[in-house]
């Protein structure tokens, strides 16, 4: 067509006039369907894989008409301009009340209104779109990397915990994400907890008034989808499991949005009785570049005593330690970073009182492997959550440096004393060379340093972006500009 607009006119209206409606629902072109209209989709992001692909996953409430089938509620994608429909992942389900960490009158059945579809993408893919939203897509060699944990706004009745989820300042979680969002990460790290409304808000509590609760798609829309939209739109997600996303908890939904496995009736936790298969996933390990990796580990069923080695998961741990090991061994790898949910080589801050060492569970399965040193030869950092704080720790003792960022969201925990005193251990063995830590709302960003460095720069900021710390790693050893505690 020259520049000069041609105009044909269509029952009124023009075809331009025609297109811009189709535009105005998230629709173009002759492949435009009812189910790609921009006002059903709920949540539209990319998250990577166990084997390092790309997974376009889409949340819908369109419902399609009884003659097209439940695969018809998936929108259209168009990947380098070639279209074609998503596959559903699952359909909307009202799954019954199941055993649940609340008692039976605190609990009630989860509701999925909604349809979750998914597509692999191409590693060569370079323009993703669903519904005129483009989708961002993993860089071969990313350089600045998100991470936190711990983001959802707790409702729990056993804690009398009541957070004012519509408070900013008392749940600064959509704070956090857009100010992570505003430094344009190539991907985000969560590592775990993203679900915390689990019983209904008191009459008498105004802060969490009205709230959803429950493990149902109200919940998770928003205690994650709604506040971390710029975020998710930003970038694409490694997403580790909580012990928040066990099946006795946000199981169901955990299967159902984010974990990155086909989904299966048998890991939908669903039934308690699959719990023992849906409750544990195999570690893999997410390509950092050339030289680094990500090691995923999945702890929802961390407990807190020591392991005895005739306990059942026991077993189950020790064989995924040994995968773990594996993974570390790759040739070509110079830098393993494992990441779970929950802490191993820190500390869980009691108010009044000498922290405790944050994980005997894990220690008792990883120490009948590699002695003191916990982890396999070739993890040379760890990233948590769980524990509500920022901590950054190196050691003496040679073990791996560790990290903690649980502050995205959720009641934050007591900061650790300072100093911590000599005797103060995280684990038999480990002797602490210096540890930075604060004990308030914010995130991390991960940035690559420059060669021949095959490390990572860690900067620990607040709710607001206000630079606390920064830590450099290289090898074992963390060394962090400022030590003890980090003043906001």
């Amino acid at each position: 067509m020259n520049t000069q607009q041609r105009t044909i006119y269509l029952g009124g209206f023009t075809l331009a006039s025609a297109a811009a409606l189709l535009a105005l629902h998230g629709c173009g072109g002759s492949d435009a369907d009812e189910a790609s209209r921009s006002g059903y989709i709920q949540s539209a992001f990319v998250m990577v894989g166990t084997k390092n692909e790309a997974i376009a996953r889409v949340i819908t409430n369109y419902v399609p008409p009884v003659s097209g089938g439940a695969q018809a509620a998936c929108p259209q994608i168009s990947v380098d301009g070639n279209v074609s429909r998503m596959s559903l992942r699952v359909a909307p389900s009202n799954p019954a009340l199941r055993p649940t960490a609340s008692a039976p009158e605190d609990s009630k059945p989860s509701t999925f209104p909604v349809s979750v579809c998914e597509q692999t993408l191409p590693a060569s893919a370079k323009d993703v779109s669903v519904a005129g939203q483009s989708l961002p897509l993993p860089k071969a060699d990313p350089q600045r990397i998100v991470v936190f944990g711990d983001s959802g706004c707790r409702l729990k009745k056993a804690d009398n915990a009541w957070q004012a989820c519509g408070d900013t300042a008392a749940w600064p979680f959509e704070k956090v994400a857009n100010a992570a969002a505003a430094f344009s990460p190539d991907l985000v790290l969560h590592v775990g907890d993203y679900h915390y409304r689990e019983n209904a808000c008191p009459p008498d509590v105004a802060g969490c008034k009205n709230s959803p609760w429950g493990y149902g798609w109200d919940t998770w829309q928003a205690d994650l989808f709604k506040p971390a939209a710029k975020l998710l739109a930003k970038a694409p997600w490694v997403m580790v499991r909580g012990n928040h996303e066990e099946c006795a908890r946000a199981g169901q939904g955990w299967f159902r949005f984010l974990d990155p496995q086909p989904f299966s009736d048998a890991r939908s936790c669903d039934l308690a009785a699959n719990d023992a298969t849906a409750n544990y996933s195999d570690p893999y390990a997410v390509k950092l570049g050339s030289d680094s990796q990500v090691i995923v580990f999945d702890s929802a069923k961390n407990g807190k005593a020591a392991l005895k080695p005739e306990d059942t998961q026991f077993a189950i741990y020790q064989k995924q330690f040994q995968q773990v090991a594996t993974l570390a061994a790759k040739g070509g790898v110079a830098n393993s970073i494992f990441t779970n949910h929950h802490p191993i080589l820190a500390f869980a801050p009691i108010a009044g009182a000498k922290p405790a060492q944050a994980n005997p569970f894990m220690q008792s399965v990883m120490t009948s492997l590699y002695a003191q040193a916990y982890y396999p030869p070739g993890v040379n950092l760890a990233l948590h959550g769980h524990v509500h704080d920022f901590q950054a720790i190196s050691f003496k003792s040679g073990q791996t440096a560790t990290i903690v960022s649980g502050t995205a969201g959720d009641n934050l925990d007591v900061a650790l004393p300072d100093p911590l005193g000599a005797d103060v251990v995280p684990a038999p063995g480990a002797i602490v060379d210096h540890i930075s830590h604060h004990a308030s709302f914010g995130f991390l960003l991960m940035e690559h340093r420059a060669k021949p460095s095959t490390g990572w720069s860690f900067k620990a900021y607040t709710a607001d972006g206000k630079l606390l710390a920064t830590c450099l790693q290289e090898g074992y050893s963390l060394s962090c500009d400022k030590t003890g505690f980090l003043t906001p």
